[in-house]
C-alpha cells in the first residue's frame, strides 16, 4: 500500500472535516442528507459515462490499484541492476542472462532480457520494448483524463443540487417559514459535497495517476537504454556512467526539453 497516497486523503479530507466540525458544523447533518450524495456521484457519474466510452471506464479499476500499490520504480536501484547485468553477460555472455530473464521483478526488463537472449536484432527490441511503455502511458493518460473529467464535473452537480434544494426552499416559504436558515444551509450541503469531492479525490487522483507514470516512464526509458547496451556489448562501466546521466538530465528536465525541442524541429 503506498502510504503517501493515504496520507494524501487523510490530511486532505481530515482538514477539511476538522475545520468543517470547529466551525461548528455537524458531522450528523452531513450525513444524514442522503441527496446531495445521490446528485453529486450519480450525476458526475453519469456525467462522465457520458463523456468517455465504457472501454475507457473500465480500466479504472485497475488504476485504482495503481494508485495505492507501492511502485517498484527505484532508477538508480534499476541502474545498479543493469550494470551487474552487463557485467555477467561481458563475463559469460548474452546466453548466462536466460536465469535473469525469467525471475527478474520487473515485466519490461524480462521480456527486454528474453529479446536480448534470444538474439533479436537490436532495432526491433527498441520497437517493441517501446510500443509496450507507450501502452502503459496512454491507459494512464486515459485513466487521468476520466478523473480530471469527473473533477470538472462534480463542483456543477454541486451547483445544481444547491440550486434544487433552493427552488424547495423557495417554493415552501409560505407554507412553512419556520427553519429557513437551516434549510438554506442543507441545501448548500450540495455545493460543499461537489467542490470537496472534485478537489480531495477526483483531480488528486488524476494527480497521482499522472506523477506515477512519470515516474514509470523515467525508469523505463533507463531500462531500454540499458537493455540495448547490454546487447551491444558496450563496456559495464560506461554503461552505468551513461544510464546516471540520463537519469540527472532526466531528473532536471533537460530530457524532456530535449524531447520537446526534436519535436519541434521535427
Amino acid at each position: 500500500m503506498d502510504i503517501g497516497t493515504i496520507i494524501g486523503f487523510v490530511l486532505g479530507i481530515g482538514a477539511v472535516l476538522l475545520g468543517f466540525r470547529l466551525e461548528g458544523g455537524t458531522f450528523g447533518k452531513l450525513i444524514a442528507e442522503v441527496s446531495p450524495y445521490i446528485i453529486i456521484l450519480g450525476g458526475t457519474a453519469g456525467a462522465t459515462t457520458l463523456a468517455f466510452p465504457i472501454s475507457e471506464l473500465k480500466k479504472i479499476p485497475e488504476e485504482l490499484k495503481y494508485v495505492f500499490k507501492i511502485q517498484k520504480n527505484d532508477p538508480v536501484g534499476i541502474i545498479n541492476q543493469l550494470s551487474e547485468l552487463s557485467e555477467k553477460a561481458r563475463k559469460d555472455g548474452l546466453l548466462s542472462l536466460e536465469q535473469d530473464a525469467q525471475n527478474n521483478e520487473n515485466e519490461l526488463v524480462k521480456k527486454g532480457l528474453a529479446l536480448v537472449v534470444d538474439g533479436i536484432e537490436t532495432e526491433v527490441i527498441k520497437d517493441i520494448l517501446i510500443r509496450e511503455t507507450l501502452l502503459h502511458e496512454s491507459i494512464h493518460e486515459s485513466v487521468a483524463k476520466i478523473f480530471e473529467a469527473a473533477g470538472g464535473y462534480a463542483p456543477t452537480m454541486g451547483v445544481i443540487g444547491t440550486v434544487l434544494g433552493m427552488i424547495n426552499v423557495l417554493g415552501s416559504m409560505e407554507a412553512e417559514p419556520g427553519g429557513l436558515g437551516e434549510k438554506i444551509a442543507t441545501a448548500f450541503i450540495a455545493t460543499f459535497l461537489g467542490i470537496g469531492t472534485a478537489n480531495l479525490i477526483f483531480l488528486p487522483i488524476a494527480g497521482r495517476i499522472k506523477s506515477k507514470a512519470e515516474s514509470e516512464k523515467m525508469v523505463n526509458d533507463l531500462i531500454i537504454e540499458g537493455l540495448l547496451s547490454i546487447q551491444a556489448g558496450e563496456n559495464p562501466r560506461i554503461i552505468k556512467e551513461k544510464l546516471n546521466l540520463s537519469l540527472l538530465e532526466k531528473l532536471n528536465g533537460k530530457g524532456k526539453k530535449q524531447a520537446v525541442k526534436e519535436e519541434a524541429e521535427g
